[in-house]
This record gives structure tokens, C-alpha cells and sequence, in this order.
């Protein structure tokens, strides 16, 4: 649940009024993700997607399908000055190779990809790097979100000609039909659904050059202001990421970033993190490799990655990814 790119507030929004009618708290929802209650009434709020992973972990202990109604609620103006570019682009082959070129601004956890299959296009999600046990949560999220954003953007139902999953089929499985009207596979090799190639073509009814091309300039701005905060965090990331053995702390940090330890708490607040937050991430990041590997003894990578005590790092990996060190090996 550890991650540092930055995103808005859409998706917590859409997890808080979703459980709104079930009388669920606020508080319940938001707990342990450090967002309160003035964040979500600041439209200018940024958090990161390990603050917004926190709240739907929360979210699927109540409701294990709930990435499949979160999906279908997440419509194209859900992504503010990128969702008005994507409709008014001039096709639907534009609109979707736009929204390619601007994952931080969509908040994808995955790589997203077109792929040519003959007459067929596989919307793709790959590359997911996230802990496992949200694993399914974050894939229908995602493919159900992009289905109802291709819908919106044409104006119609875009009908598919099936839709893959890596991972096996859960046991609520007949609710994907309602989100995918077509033949299913589960434990594919990929993460997608497929379309006719022939719709890359299709005009969009909201189509409008010079507002298509203001939306356009200012989510490249938007785009380079969050990828100018993220180059910061990459190097404090550099930074920590060779001294995990014997961490810094936010003193030793500060002065290898030439500020002050004020001014450092500063930065990241702003960023919506804290130092042992991306501590912790780094330190889950190494963990997760170094059990791929398979190679040292747990112990060991306990030692590696700074923890007096191997039992505070087992107790560690189970609160960063819901389970205990052994089971992650592969």
C-alpha cells in the first residue's frame, strides 16, 4: 500500500460517497491514511497514491467487489482538466492516446498500453508493482473505470469483444458480466478488455479544436508540476535508498539535502507523506525483492534493510502488504 506518485482526491471522494447511503463514518473510511476533513474541502489537494490505497483497503475489508462499483462511478469528468481534453479530442484514437500520455494525471496504478491484435485493440493494464493483496481491487478499478470513460467519451456503449484478467475468478465473478457484456477469461496473461479497431476512428460528438487545445496546455503544465514534485521526492528516494542499513533520519537527511529538517517536514507534508513513510516504502520496496530472490535468509534481509530484530520487520511486512514475509517468497 506504499507508492509515491501523486494524485487528487477523486478516487477517495468517490469511496466516501459511495459508502455514504450504507451510514458508514467518514472516519472509518479515511483511518490511518493521514487525510482529514480540510483536506477534502480544498480542491488543490494532493496526496499520495499510498494515502489513497489506504482508504480503499479500508473500503474492500467492508465490500471485497466494491473496485467493481468505484470503477463504474469513476466517469471521464472524474479527471478534471484531462477528462475535458479527452472529450473534446477530435477522435476516439486521439482521446485515448492522450490520456496515454498523461498517466499521472489519470492516477493509474498500472501501465497502460494499446495493443494491436489484428482487428482487435486490447485496452491494456500492466506493470503493477503494488502490494498483492489489492491486487484484484486495483484491476477492477481500473479496466471498469476506463470501460465507462470509453462509453463517455463516445457517447454510447463501446461494445467489447472480451476482456482478460490475471488473476482467478472471484467468487462474485457474475457481477463482471454486468461490467464487461462479453466473453471472459480469467488467469489470462494480461489485464484487459478488446475492442474493434475500427472505433479508433469514430468522431466525438464533443469534439472542439480550441477548447481541445487549452485543456491540452494546461494538463501539460498540471503534468510537469507533478512530475517536477515527483523528480524532488526521487532524489530524497535516492538518497534513502542507499543508507536503508543505517537510515539518516530526518536530521542526517535534511542536511544531505542541504535544508533544514523544518523546511524537509515541510516539503513532504506538502507532498501529503513523511519521512518514515517513505522510509517504510523503500524498506518494503527492498524487502519485496530480496524475498523474490530468494537467496537470504529472513534474518538477513532484516539486517539489510536496518531492523534491530527480525520479528519488527516480519510485523513490518505484514502491516505493508497483509502478509508475513514467508508467504511473499516465491
Amino acid at each position: 500500500m506504499l507508492h509515491s506518485h501523486l494524485t487528487t482526491l477523486n478516487a477517495v471522494s468517490l469511496v466516501l460517497d459511495t459508502f455514504k447511503a450504507a451510514g458508514v463514518p467518514h472516519e472509518a473510511l479515511l483511518a490511518g491514511s493521514g487525510i482529514c476533513s480540510a483536506d477534502l474541502s480544498r480542491a488543490d489537494t494532493r496526496i499520495t497514491t499510498n494515502q489513497e490505497m489506504r482508504v480503499c483497503a479500508n473500503a474492500v475489508a467492508l465490500r471485497r467487489d466494491i473496485g467493481l462499483e468505484l470503477g463504474q462511478r469513476m466517469h471521464v469528468s472524474s479527471y478534471g482538466m484531462l477528462g475535458y481534453a479527452l472529450l473534446t479530442s477530435a477522435t476516439f484514437g486521439d482521446a485515448l492516446r492522450l490520456a496515454l500520455r498523461y498517466p499521472a494525471l489519470l492516477g493509474t496504478l498500472f501501465e497502460l498500453s494499446l495493443v494491436e491484435d489484428g482487428q482487435r485493440i486490447w485496452f491494456t493494464a500492466g506493470d503493477y508493482r503494488e502490494p498483492p493483496a489489492m491486487a484484484i481491487f486495483n484491476v477492477e478499478l481500473c479496466l471498469v473505470s476506463l470501460k465507462v470513460i470509453c462509453d463517455d467519451l463516445l457517447g454510447q456503449t463501446l461494445p467489447l469483444l472480451g476482456a482478460r484478467f490475471e488473476h482467478p475468478a472471484p467468487d462474485y465473478q457474475a457481477r463482471y458480466a454486468e461490467r464487461f457484456d462479453c466473453p471472459l477469461q480469467f488467469e489470462a496473461s494480461t489485464n484487459a478488455f478488446a475492442f474493434d479497431r475500427r472505433w479508433l476512428d469514430q468522431p466525438l460528438p464533443l469534439a472542439d479544436t480550441i477548447t481541445h487545445r487549452a485543456m491540452s496546455d494546461r494538463c501539460r503544465k498540471q503534468n510537469l508540476e507533478f512530475t517536477g514534485r515527483q523528480a524532488w521526492l526521487g532524489r530524497i528516494r535516492l538518497l534513502l535508498a542507499a543508507q536503508l542499513s543505517m537510515a539518516p533520519g530526518i536530521d542526517g537527511l535534511a542536511e544531505q539535502m542541504n535544508c533544514s529538517p523544518r523546511t524537509l517536514r515541510r516539503h513532504l507534508n506538502d507532498l501529503g507523506c513523511s519521512y518514515q513513510e517513505l522510509l517504510d516504502e523503500l524498506r518494503f520496496e527492498q524487502a519485496k525483492q530480496l524475498l523474490g530472490e530468494g537467496q537470504l535468509p529472513i534474518y538477513r534481509i532484516a539486517e539489510q534493510l536496518g531492523f534491530s530484530e527480525t520479528a519488527s520487520f516480519r510485523h513490518a511486512f505484514v502491516r505493508w502488504s497483509g502478509v508475513a514475509p514467508s508467504q511473499f517468497r516465491p
